[in-house]
């Protein structure tokens, strides 16, 4: 994406604001899923939560922020880690209740270290196979512990 690009992009997410929010069907809690997909290759990358902060900031700054329901806190994607999410477009599903990031994902974008949180897979002999490698180990993204926390 070149700079021209997000900023267009950029300008798009911040002018669209209050009629967005509204679009929206916000759970009983105040959140919405969202799904985070690499805007140039199509792949999922996870699953979060954002509430209305969450969005405004997003559409604000131009990065993926979620809230954290562990942690009943607003969080940026990367603040910790550095593995950014840059948001390249915002869109809502058909009945306003799942939202859908189109990012440019700067490293990982799970807490294991993997580039997806999509890694585990059924096989035939009735297991989960890990089906992506741990290429960031998340001691070095996060610290001790390691857990995104």
């Amino acid at each position: 994406m070149t700079d021209r690009d997000k900023t267009t992009a950029q300008k798009a997410l911040s002018g669209a604001g209050e009629a967005l929010l509204a679009a929206i069907a916000f759970d009983d809690d105040g959140l919405v899923p969202a799904i985070a997909q690499q805007a140039d290759s199509g792949e999922v990358l996870m699953l979060a939560w954002m509430n209305r902060e969450a969005v405004a900031e997003t559409l604000k700054t131009g990065y993926a922020h979620y809230y954290s329901r562990s942690r009943a806190t607003l969080w940026r994607k990367g603040s910790t880690s550095g593995q950014t999410q840059s948001v390249r477009d915002f869109r809502i599903d058909c009945d306003g209740d799942t939202v859908l990031l189109l990012v440019d994902q700067k490293g990982v974008a799970c807490h294991t270290g993997r580039h997806n949180c999509f890694f585990r897979a059924p096989r035939e002999d009735g297991g989960l196979a890990e089906i992506h490698p741990v290429l960031t180990e998340p001691e070095t993204l996060y610290g001790k512990g390691g857990d995104g926390s």
